[in-house]
């Protein structure tokens, strides 16, 4: 009787999880259908990206004097038959589902592969570059990365080669209904303020908080007189609670210094959208992850994971990029928020995703 009790039990269990994701699912195919009639409706042509390693998917893997790579396992264990394409995950990227969601790609190419094909250029391309940031000197003189001046430099030249493949009117159209979308920030606090000490010298928080939002608003000046009209901007996920931060700070829960730093950053950044979107007359999409990562992490049973506090790569408390070669990995991936010890599972990025594809369609 004890034996029949349990089996009862554990097949209620399955049946309630079945039911979880099918739920999931159909909300999510709902979202993506609902997303590609108004993408239909509005022109919308293409997705094209800008930011750091949450949205790389392997532009670092060509340039020879950076260490900030993952085109090697266990990266992208779970993409394709375990290929590391150079995206920071075991799988796909937020941006690659977004372009799926669309219905134009299921992955972003990274503008600088060698394998990019003319036919890519009018789906999208991604311009980021892992270890980048709003501030040029974290990825000019921290990084060795491409900055956001360097990615729009290949913008530039991606508009050129557009306009020779389509002509100059039909090119002007893909750009002018694109959604851009641009996602960074974390760098500039960890990399370039909390570790490096050169800001940290010339800056108060709150000073550096203002100058990368005065650097944020001359590059979208710049990307609107280069033809952006719709321009998504994702905001700064709580970093505090990153593991290797936790390791770092030798906090058990996450960082609340630096968490504040991240929501006082996302308040300055919306408000400035705001003012952008009057005076420059283009469409701004703010992107608030930092709510949807932080009640994840408070509640990772909700989304069906187990873990929260570390990665699935190596000890999950330190390790990231180079130094995760020749390590182990956990075995059910699904179950972890972080893949490393800074950036996340694919299933993660997955909800990200989710959340972005509601902020399109609320703006179209």
């Amino acid at each position: 009787m004890k034996h029949l009790a349990w089996v009862a039990v554990n097949l209620v269990i399955v049946i309630l999880l079945f039911e979880v994701v099918v739920t999931c699912n159909a909300r999510v195919v709902h979202s993506a259908r609902k997303l590609r009639v108004l993408a239909a409706k509005y022109n919308v042509t293409c997705i094209l990206v800008f930011g750091d390693s949450s949205v790389d998917p392997g532009n670092n893997n060509n340039l020879p004097n950076t260490w900030h790579k993952g085109n090697f396992l266990p990266y992208g264990k779970d993409f394709g038959h375990s290929k590391p394409t150079g995206r920071f995950t075991n799988g796909r990227l937020s941006t690659d589902m977004i372009a799926e969601a669309l219905g134009y790609t299921n992955t972003i190419k990274a503008y600088l592969d060698q394998n990019l094909m003319d036919e890519d250029l009018l789906h999208g391309v991604s311009f980021a570059s892992g270890g980048s940031g709003y501030d040029d000197f974290t990825a000019d003189n921290i990084t060795n990365v491409m900055s956001l001046r360097k990615q729009l430099d290949y913008f530039k030249e991606y508009k050129t080669r557009l306009g020779k493949l389509v002509g100059e009117e039909s090119s002007h159209r893909i750009v002018e209904n694109a959604v851009f979308i641009l996602s960074m920030g974390t760098n500039d606090f960890l990399q370039n303020y909390y570790i490096d000490p050169t800001r940290s010298q010339m800056f108060t928080i709150a000073q550096y908080q203002g100058f990368l939002i005065n650097c944020m608003e001359n590059y979208i000046t710049e990307m609107h007189s280069l033809g952006v009209t719709r321009l998504m901007v994702v905001g700064m996920e709580p970093f505090g609670c990153m593991p290797m931060i936790k390791t770092l700070t030798n906090n058990v829960d996450c960082n609340k210094e630096m968490n504040q730093v991240a929501l006082s950053f996302n308040i300055l950044l919306k408000a400035k959208l705001l003012t952008l979107e009057k005076t420059l007359h283009m469409s701004t999409i703010f992107v608030d992850i930092y709510g949807v990562i932080q009640n994840t992490l408070q509640n990772p049973t909700k989304y069906g994971f187990t873990e929260s506090k570390k990665g699935c790569c190596g000890d999950g408390l330190t390790q990231f990029g180079a130094s995760l070669k020749g390590l182990s990995i956990c075995t059910n991936r699904s179950k972890y928020i972080y893949w490393d010890a800074v950036h996340f599972t694919e299933k993660m990025y997955y909800i990200i995703a989710e959340e972005s594809v509601k902020s399109l369609i609320a703006s179209l």
